[in-house]
């Protein structure tokens, strides 16, 4: 075992991580987050939604030593995932959005990769780890404010003054006690156009989300039915949202990232919704090998892309509907047919000069 100051070790620690592409690595005290008690008032509202692991996991969560008895420091990285502006498809059919952080490869597994790397070298000064991306039982933005990485947005997403809101987070727990970093200031100020631009209204007040009207959540984490209500206030998205973060002034400064795992793809950014229809499992899982979305399932995202056509498509994207109407998955089934009878309503409500324009195979599909 290499025996050092800890404050060398830090030195080390910080120049190693930046060595294997983090953008950020700070350090805080192993000690409860925050926020635990309106973390546990947030789950009380059942304003979590169906994430149930949120309550199985809500005492390791309000306190580190229950994930890692013995820990003294947590350490904070961050991995910047911006790539620039999206990728346009046609512009004659209609497309869907992506949230930027599922463009490339899956986040979890190039970024384990590089935990995966720090912890071998915290073992080595004999520290015990447990190393998180996303998945653990922690607070996160809890314990990276503590480090300074950032201050808490009224979106509740961490903001850096210099990488924005575009970067993965990640924390290693160690038993190795290493100097902290000091907390920034929040400097949202008076701001309020991340509340102001959620399309649902899931930001309920400064810091207060309600995930049950977030779209990130009604398109990934909800497995059944899209309540009708919030469907069309979904609009083209297909999986996730980044509407409260493309308008955080703080994103000016952002940088394109340098991983290039997290490139764009085109089956992310520059397919037509109405192709993705035509996936069956075989080839959803081979379109998405490796990508986060693979997680929800052809179901999930079929789903998603069915509520997408129904709030933008028009009377040529009909036959893929029907088609996915008749479909042996009844969730993409029910959705379907709920997006038929909105271009139908849309189409409808035309004009009677624009509706005489329309193609005689338009009016056939949709007879």
């Amino acid at each position: 075992m290499i025996q050092i100051s800890s404050e060398k070790l830090k030195e080390q620690l910080v120049s190693f991580a930046h060595e294997i592409g983090f953008n950020s690595c700070r350090i805080a005290e192993c000690t409860a987050p925050a926020h635990a008690t309106e973390f546990r008032e947030w789950l009380r509202e059942g304003a979590h939604g169906e994430m149930n692991y949120m309550e199985r996991g809500e005492e390791k969560r309000c306190d580190p030593q229950k994930v890692l008895l013995g820990a003294r420091s947590i350490v904070v990285l961050a991995l910047n995932y911006f790539q620039g502006e999206q990728v346009q498809a046609s512009e004659v059919t209609a497309k869907g959005k992506i949230a930027r952080y599922a463009w490339g490869d899956d986040y979890h597994q190039v970024v384990e990769r590089k935990l995966d790397k720090i912890d071998k070298f915290l073992r080595e000064f004999g520290g015990r780890q447990k190393c998180y991306v996303d998945t653990g039982p922690i607070l996160e933005r809890d314990h990276a404010a503590q480090a300074g990485m950032g201050w808490h947005g009224k979106s509740t997403m961490l903001i850096d003054e210099r990488l924005g809101t575009w970067f993965f987070l990640a924390e290693i727990l160690t038993t190795l006690g290493l100097p902290p970093d000091e907390p920034v200031p929040d400097r949202c100020g008076t701001c309020e156009r991340c509340i102001k631009a959620c399309p649902t209204g899931a930001i309920t007040a400064p810091h207060r989300l309600d995930a049950r009207r977030c779209i990130s959540y009604l398109t990934i984490e909800l497995k059944g039915s899209i309540p009708l209500e919030l469907r069309p206030l979904i609009g083209d998205r297909i999986f996730g949202c980044d509407d409260c973060l493309e308008v955080c002034p703080w994103n000016r400064f952002a940088q394109v990232s340098q991983e290039t795992a997290f490139s764009a793809r085109q089956s992310t950014t520059g397919m037509c919704l109405r192709d993705y229809l035509g996936l069956n499992d075989t080839e959803f899982r081979r379109l998405f090998k490796k990508s986060p979305i693979k997680r929800i399932k052809r179901r999930g995202f079929l789903r998603n892309v069915c509520v997408a056509l129904g709030n933008v498509g028009d009377v040529s994207d009909i036959p893929a509907l029907k088609r996915a109407a008749a479909d042996p998955e009844p969730l993409i089934a029910e959705h379907a047919a709920w997006a038929i009878e909105q271009i139908r309503a849309r189409h409808d409500n035309r004009p009677s000069d624009l509706r005489t324009r329309a193609q005689p195979s338009n009016e056939a599909a949709i007879s």
